[in-house]
């Protein structure tokens, strides 16, 4: 019986990857690089390597409630966000008085000024993040100015503004008088030359 290699080839070739040995390496690899580059999938490998003192967590269920207040995010509802800025505004501060009370206890310089610089960074962690809260709400006002080139804020630039009667008329002083324009071209006088100077005598 002859067999009809080429049929055996093509029936092979249009199999799943899954179904072809030399396929499946090339598509798991795919996968988990999309796996890799997948926002939720981060978050949640790090919340689940980071909380666990809450228990072990199950990674399916993170991504899932991660995808969740994506999608709520990516609709304009930053209520969680707010949320989550608020809290670790408050965490900050707690971290803040607790390095500041441990730094009241120390008997050293060197010791006390490492633990109150520690304090001191969370405290400005603390008012960063307030302000973070704070910046959608209250917008920086927009400065209109004619013209400026240093700004640390919004700012709008208007040259090309119509003159209005405030502004300082041209100078007149080149308009006709009587009919007659001023003649920068008159005839000077001619200067003396100077004398010939003589030699000095000797003294």
């Amino acid at each position: 019986m002859k067999i009809d290699w080429s049929k055996r080839r093509a029936k092979a070739l249009a199999k799943p990857a899954a179904d072809n040995p030399s396929e499946e390496p090339k598509g798991k690899t795919e996968a988990m690089a999309r796996l890799a580059l997948d926002p939720a999938v981060a978050g949640a490998v790090v919340v689940q390597e980071f909380t666990k003192c809450f228990g072990e967590q199950d990674i399916s269920a993170l991504i899932q409630a991660l995808n969740t207040s994506i999608a709520n995010a990516q609709r304009g509802d930053l209520s969680k966000a707010e949320a989550m800025l608020y809290a670790q505004a408050n965490a900050l501060q707690g971290i803040f008085m607790g390095l500041a009370h441990r730094a009241s206890q120390q008997g050293y310089l060197k010791q006390w000024e490492a633990v109150l610089r520690m304090a001191l960074k969370a405290q400005n962690q603390c008012r960063m993040t307030l302000e973070t809260l704070c910046a959608p709400k209250n917008p920086a006002p927009t400065v209109i100015a004619k013209q400026a080139n240093i700004t640390t804020g919004p700012q709008q630039v208007n040259n090309g503004l119509i003159p209005t009667e405030n502004q300082p008329a041209p100078s007149k002083l080149l308009e006709p008088q009587n009919g007659q324009w001023m003649d920068p071209r008159t005839t000077s006088t001619t200067g003396g030359s100077h004398s010939v100077l003589e030699a000095l005598e000797a003294l």
